[in-house]
């Protein structure tokens, strides 16, 4: 949940002392997941004017008036990274004649739809760049199917199926690139109703290292649809569209939210890890923790239904607590309102619902969001993340652990339902019989706390593995994670090493986390 939408609650009644600094995107703020080989350097000069000769879209090098706007990404911590050049993709061509390049020199490349990735590997230093945010058509199909742009942002996503009576279960942050959320899973407030993203997706166009371009589903390249559904971005090739199995958008959605006490951490979470998995699939929440002398809890969520079907579900949930919630709100609305809403947009236009155009009055530089009247500005957060893998034995070791640090809070945001209906290995997501995704985040002001701030979040989600699992999500990357490999990948990471192997034997792709070297 963003912190436009903690703030809206707490404009609904609802508030907490222990509200901490988050992002713009907060919590939901998925990564693209596509790394850099950062520390790789290019055997020869790349022939820039031969690639901008081929390209449809446009080439933007250092020293072009757009260079310093464009090669940010959406969190100001990387910004120091300088990529070589960052081709801006219109079609899957562009993308091939990109890989023609890097292949010949072994420049590092990235590809990049929302830029979101917690790690910036979507912006390797002196590397290549292949923007997508070009790419970003949306068609529904009568029959329901959607066909999307890799450069697609979810706000886009959601305006245009709500339009025509459809939904996508996905992520609530508005700018956050489709192509990433998908490839790394995509978990959001439809999650137990509809499933994951990835679970929706029919097909994908893929260009490959070699240049050449393939539709993966499962008839065609069958193993490489199997990856690219929760194998994470980068690993691969570059997706350029999307075709997604949507379901009919929700007539009616609730959104609530419950405020507890501070000090009521192991009553609330305790009660809500035996409360969610007994709710119906119709019903999706997340557990907030935050951090403090004692730690404070919230429960948030959505339901497709009316409050009043609601209400005795949340009554449920306060009277396994042995809590009552200091503040408790539902409001009902209807899909699309529900998604401007989780996105924190509920009082602007989906055109505004973007980050800022570069270059945009009173802006130092801001990602390039694809929308010209963009309000929303780039963010601070460093993040990590732990699973759920079966109810804690003693949640109150989880409030042990946050009265010990400051700024640091969880989102436990709950699984299950439509999650679990698919075996562990039936796609490349391997926490199908997880509870729920644990988001370690320690929200920032200033870039120069980003030093403390990890060493913060590295002691927390070090801690959770012994408490919650050793498990975790691709999308909330993290470099400083040591286990990465086997926590994003568990039992599905050696099937995943080989279609890494059969796609990209050359290593085009490569980089420090990259599947195939793990």
């Amino acid at each position: 949940m963003t912190r436009r939408t903690l703030l809206q609650l707490a404009g609904m009644g609802i508030t907490s002392a222990a509200l901490p600094a988050l992002d713009a995107c907060g919590g939901r703020a998925e990564s693209f997941g596509t790394k850099s080989k950062s520390t790789s350097v290019a055997s020869c000069p790349p022939n820039w004017s031969a690639l901008r000769t081929r390209l449809s879209g446009d080439l933007v090098l250092p020293g072009d008036a757009a260079y310093d706007g464009v090669r940010l990404a959406y969190s100001p911590l990387f910004d120091g990274q300088r990529p070589a050049a960052i081709a801006r993709c219109a079609r899957a061509s562009d993308v091939q004649a990109c890989l023609e390049l890097a292949r010949g020199c072994g420049l590092p490349i990235a590809a990049r739809s929302g830029g979101h990735s917690y790690g910036g590997y979507s912006t390797p230093d002196q590397g290549l760049v292949i923007d997508l945010g070009r790419m970003s058509e949306i068609v529904v199909g009568r029959d329901g199917t959607a066909v999307i742009g890799a450069g697609a942002r979810l706000i886009d996503v959601y305006a245009t199926l709500a339009s025509a009576g459809r939904c996508l279960p996905s992520g609530t942050c508005p700018s956050v690139g489709i192509s990433g959320i998908t490839l790394g899973g995509g978990i959001g407030v439809l999650t137990r109703l509809h499933g994951l993203t990835c679970d929706r997706l029919l097909a994908a166009h893929v260009v490959l290292a070699d240049g050449s371009s393939r539709t993966a589903d499962a008839g065609h390249a069958p193993d490489l649809h199997w990856a690219l559904r929760g194998g994470g971005g980068g690993n691969f090739g570059i997706v350029t569209s999307f075709t997604f199995d949507t379901r009919p958008a929700p007539a009616e959605l609730t959104a609530f939210s419950l405020a507890f006490p501070a000090g009521a951490v192991a009553d609330v979470l305790g009660a809500w890890q035996e409360w969610q998995p007994r709710m119906p699939n119709e019903l999706w929440s997340n557990c907030v923790v935050f951090s403090g002398a004692p730690p404070g809890s919230a429960v948030n969520g959505c339901f497709a239904g009316a409050p009043s079907a609601l209400a005795p579900l949340l009554d449920d949930l306060a009277e396994r607590a042995g809590v009552q919630p200091t503040g408790r709100v539902s409001t009902s609305m209807s899909y699309f309102d529900a998604m401007m809403f989780f996105a924190g947009c509920e009082a602007l236009t989906v055109a505004q619902c973007h980050l800022r155009e570069p270059g945009a009055e009173g802006d130092s530089g801001a990602a390039d969001g694809g929308a010209g009247a963009g309000t929303l500005e780039r963010s601070l957060l460093v993040a990590s993340s732990r699973m759920l893998a079966a109810p804690m034995r003693d949640p109150s070791r989880v409030a042990d652990l946050l009265s010990e640090h400051t700024g640091i809070f969880l989102l436990f945001d709950g699984l299950g339902g439509a999650v679990a209906e698919l075996r562990p290995d039936e796609t490349a997501f391997p926490h199908r019989e997880a509870l729920a995704s644990v988001q370690v985040a320690h929200g920032l002001t200033v870039p120069e706390d980003a030093p403390s701030a990890r060493q913060e979040v590295a002691s927390v989600q070090m801690a959770l593995a012994g408490i919650v699992g050793s498990g975790a999500y691709v999308n909330y990357i993290d470099p400083n994670m040591s286990d990465w490999a086997s926590a994003c990948y568990g039992t599905n990471l050696p099937r995943l090493r080989q279609v890494a192997e059969r796609y990209d034997p050359d290593g085009v792709f490569s980089f420090a986390q990259n599947v195939a070297k793990s």
